[in-house]
């Protein structure tokens, strides 16, 4: 596997009803994260989802607060919700379960969450100082529990922070539906991901990489097993951007020897520029490689629907 890998079916991702624009939140509000991507936004199936609305909690309402824990002591019976003077801890909890149960029946593996939310947030219950407890919220601890990916609605904004979300969740859809039942595919996938890994964690990258050349053939099956959990957890970390400025220079002049072309609009890191900027020539990378048939190491999974592979070819 010496190209990207492509994804032909659109990504469904689960999202905080109020950061579709709908104005859910508890005074009101509500915020079109998803506009942010433009027509991109035509390349998943959103399910969008409001645990505090079908807990039956009206809108305006008053705020909500953990009291006496996390989200996670709430659902083991060891911290309470409160809004106003009123506990509502069982209904936020039968309504955060009848929102899981909306994404797992429709297979969804992905969720963009609004931080600061006693419900949604993951890793802040928070906002503007107010005082609503330790995270995660209730729902955010149910998503954290069933493995999803997890997104924050304000990564949105940024395009190179989206865009270094985008190609790690496309990498981590693709390798949860690899068979890893032989050594060649165990090779073949560590192949298509292991840039993108060493980019994340170099030393668990270059440890892994020995481990795989060492596996025992009847050790296949658990290896394989092991080597996505382990993979997939790895590729929920952000990358800081600096070292994707680093990792683009270095694919481009991959890409340059393997065919041989220039392509003008991309920087070494010592230039300044923007990052938006930088998220331009990410993507212009993404395509060139597609193009020419060459592994973009940084990006190696991409989102192509039937109809424009069709269209390219």
């Amino acid at each position: 596997m010496n190209q990207q890998q492509i994804l032909s079916e659109k990504i469904k991702i689960g999202i905080s009803l109020c950061c579709i624009g709908a104005p859910v939140r508890y005074n009101q509000l509500g915020w079109d994260m998803i506009g942010h991507l433009g027509r991109e936004k035509g390349d998943y199936i959103f399910f969008p989802v409001c645990p505090e609305c079908m807990a039956g909690l009206g809108v305006p309402r008053d705020a909500i607060r953990l009291s006496g824990g996390t989200g996670e002591d709430v659902l083991k019976g060891q911290a309470k919700v409160v809004s106003g003077k009123k506990e509502i801890t069982k209904q936020l909890v039968d309504g955060s379960r009848v929102c899981l149960d909306v994404l797992k029946k429709n297979d969804v593996k992905v969720f963009v969450y609004k931080e600061g939310s006693p419900s949604c947030g993951v890793y802040r219950t928070t906002l503007r100082n107010q005082s609503r407890g330790k995270p995660p919220g209730v729902f955010g601890a149910m998503v954290l529990e069933e493995g999803m990916f997890l997104i924050p609605a304000d990564d949105l904004q940024s395009p190179i922070k989206w865009w270094d979300w985008r190609r790690r969740m496309f990498a981590w859809v693709w390798l949860s539906e690899q068979p890893l039942l032989t050594r060649a595919n165990i090779i073949d996938t560590w192949h298509v991901l292991k840039f993108l890994c060493e980019e994340i964690d170099r030393p668990y990258t270059k440890a892994m990489g020995l481990k795989i050349a060492q596996i025992a053939k009847e050790d296949v099956v658990v290896f394989g097993e092991q080597l996505r959990s382990e993979v997939m957890e790895l590729l929920r970390q952000p990358v800081p951007i600096q070292r994707i400025s680093n990792r683009l220079w270095k694919h481009y002049v991959h890409y340059r020897k393997k065919t041989n072309q220039t392509v003008d609009e991309v920087n070494p890191p010592t230039t300044l520029r923007s990052k938006t900027k930088i998220a331009q020539e990410l993507l212009l990378m993404e395509r060139k490689s597609f193009e020419s048939g060459v592994l973009f190491g940084s990006s190696p999974v991409i989102y192509r629907d039937k109809r424009r592979i069709k269209h390219e070819e």
